[in-house]
This record gives structure tokens, sequence and C-alpha cells, in this order.
């Protein structure tokens, strides 16, 4: 199969020439006339190599590269900028907002050609043999849980389903709390690197790569990998380094088969930044008329911000047990969407989970909150293969 090209550029006749000049050489070409058009194509086509021009109008192409390299599918996808704008402050901008090349306009079209090339044989040798060794060359399945509102149990959703997910895949599966001052997995589990994501979120974007990660990350003794926020209340402050967040988020993709995200609650302006990059958004809420209302607005604002209901699955968390409590079949009709899964009230497992520094999933694996997870880690781990 030809490999594919994507051209973003607002000039047309450059979109014609370089298009017709690549496609004799025998690439698949795909073209956007402007820069979120340009996103909403490599997102979507993920091709092998991005042709970049920097002066458009709206959004430029530094701002372009930025958000392709703060997405997993589009990180490690060569960018070569090709612009009129040829000051040595302007290429060093290039490079630093993620691209791997630079060529100035115009040019010979055997040095184009020549540069494509490059790149190409280069990300293809990457791929083969990666320089930093993730888990895979593949980037993970990653599911974000997300509640309707605080106390829903998300976290405790979060880590049960990693665990799961862990067990039955046999892979590497990372969880990341990402909820800086309000962390609880160090204590639950009695887990070493307490600041593991508070590390992270002080240090330069730019020094943050996998190794740095895979350092900062705990391995519980079930072969589960976390990497766990701090519980000091003071640092609920960086979850404004929202660069920090989608710079971790791409990285650790390339370090496991499945990345599960503790997203902590409601869409808050960071959370509203990481939504795209979720394979799959799991809603947590309770069976209760207000957090009903919640997630309906939230599911319609998740739909708004581009996360359709491929993506959005819903789990309905009985924590507690009440006849007040709305039955599965009320929930269904009130909130006019589909239940993924529903858990069971399971506060006695959940207490000796924490005794023992384990997760509900191991401490019981004749329970049916085992069972429940493991119908949902099932459920994931098909659809993760039928879109690998």
């Amino acid at each position: 199969m030809a490999e594919k090209i994507l051209i973003i550029d607002d000039d047309l006749d450059t979109l014609r020439l370089v298009g017709m000049m690549l496609q004799k050489q025998g690439y698949q070409i795909i073209a956007a006339s402007n820069g979120q058009q340009g996103l909403d194509l490599a997102f979507a086509e993920i091709p092998s190599l991005i042709l970049l021009d920097v002066m458009m109008p709206q959004m430029d192409g530094y701002e372009v590269a930025r958000n392709l390299r703060s997405n997993p599918r589009t990180v490690n996808i060569p960018i070569l900028m090709f612009t009129a704008k040829s000051q040595l402050d302007d290429k060093v901008t290039g490079f630093e907002a993620g691209a791997d090349d630079y060529l100035t306009k115009p040019t010979h079209p055997a040095e184009l050609q020549a540069h494509v090339r490059a790149l190409l044989a280069r990300a293809s040798k990457a791929k083969v043999n990666p320089p930093t060794g993730p888990a895979s060359d593949k980037p993970a399945h990653v599911i974000g849980v997300l509640g309707a509102r605080g106390g829903l149990g998300a976290t405790t959703v979060a880590l049960n389903l990693a665990s799961a997910t862990e067990q039955i895949s046999k892979t590497v599966v990372i969880m990341a709390e990402f909820r800086p001052g309000q962390g609880t997995l160090v204590e639950d589990l009695g887990l070493p690197k307490p600041k593991g994501l508070t590390e992270l979120l002080n240090m330069p974007v730019k020094e943050i790569t996998r190794d740095i990660i895979k350092e900062k990350i705990s391995k519980h003794k079930s072969g589960l990998r976390i990497l766990c926020a701090s519980p000091q209340p003071r640092e609920a402050s960086l979850q404004d380094n929202a660069q920090h967040f989608l710079a971790i988020l791409s990285k650790m993709t390339f370090m496991a088969q499945y990345l599960v995200v503790d997203l902590g609650c409601g869409l808050t302006s960071l959370n509203q930044k990481l939504i795209p990059s979720f394979d799959e958004i799991l809603v947590v809420t309770e069976p209760f008329t207000n957090p009903l209302i919640h997630t309906r607005h939230l599911i319609d604002n998740l739909n708004a911000l581009g996360a359709d209901e491929s993506k959005v699955r819903l789990a309905v968390n009985y924590r507690i047990r009440s006849e007040a409590q709305l039955s599965a079949p009320q929930v269904q009709e009130k909130i006019q969407y589909p239940i993924e899964v529903t858990f069971t009230p399971a506060p006695e497992l959940l207490m000796q989970a924490i005794r023992v520094q384990t997760t509900a999933f191991l401490a019981q694996t004749e329970s049916l909150t085992n069972q429940q997870y493991t119908s949902l880690a099932n459920k994931i781990i098909g659809r993760a293969k039928q879109t690998a």
C-alpha cells in the first residue's frame, strides 16, 4: 500500500503542485487548506507523514504541530514544515513546536522528495526498533474514567477496571491518577513513589520522556503499574499544567497495551483538553435523580467535544444499599442512554481490599464484583482488538 502524505497549506496552488509531484512518486496524497481541517484529517487518516505550511490564517502551522504532538494518535507522525519563512528564529520555533524537518519555499522538487524519503525511512526504522524501548510500537487503548460529579467512586472503578484488564489481557496495563492533590492509591495500595505525578508536573515539558515516566511509576504486587497522584491538597493547582498532562499521556500511550486514566469528576478545563485523546470514556454515575441529571448533561457535553456514542460508555455504581435508588431499567428510562455496566454494592469487600492493600477485583476472585469487572474488561479488550 502506498504511503499516505497529508499536505496542509492554505495556498491552493501549492497544494496542487506539491500533491501532483508526490503522487508521481507513488505516494497517496490527502490535502487540507487550513489548520483545523488538517488536524481533523490527521486524526482520522493517521498519515505516514505531514507536510505542513506555517503561515495560515486562524491556526498557524506551529499551533497545528503542537496539537499533533499532544495527541497520542499523531504524536509520532513525522512533520516536515514547508514554508516561505526562512529566518533562524522561525526554524527554531518550528522545531520546538514538534517539526522533524524544515524546508524553505521555493525548493527544488528533488530536494523535497529527498527530505520526504529520508523522514519516511527514519520513521519506518523507529517503528521496528523504537529508541526508548516502549512495551509496544502500537499505541495503547486509552480509557478515561470520569465521574459525573464528586464522590461517585470513579477512582475505585478506574482502579478495578485496570486491575481486571491487566489480569485478563496478560499485557502491560498502566493506571494514571490525573488528580493532583487528591491521590488515594498510595495509601490504599501501599505503593512507593507517592509524588510520581507531581514530579513530572514540576519539570519542563521537554524533559518528560518515557524513561523518566517509567522511573515515576509504581508497580503493585499484582503487576499493575500506577502513576500516583499526591494527596497534598496544595498540589491541586498543578492541574493547570495542561501541556504537561498531554505530554505524559502521549508518552504513556507507547508504554503499555492498555492505559486507564482516572480523570476525577466533571469537565474541568484540563479534562476538556484531554478528551480527544481517549479511545473510550467511561462515565460513572449513581442511581439517584440528581446525579443522573448531571450525567445526561455531561454526556451531551462530551458529544459536543467530539466524543460521540461510539466512545462514551455509562457505568452505574450502586455504592450503597438503599431502597431509594432507581433500578437499572428506571435509570435507562430517565437518562435515555445505554448502560454499559452496573456495579452492585460491596462496601465490605472494598474495605477488605484496602486492609490487604489490593484491588477489590483481586481480593475475592469469586465475588459478583469480580464478575462485573471481568465482563467490563472483556468488552473493552474485545473493542480494542477490533480497532487494532
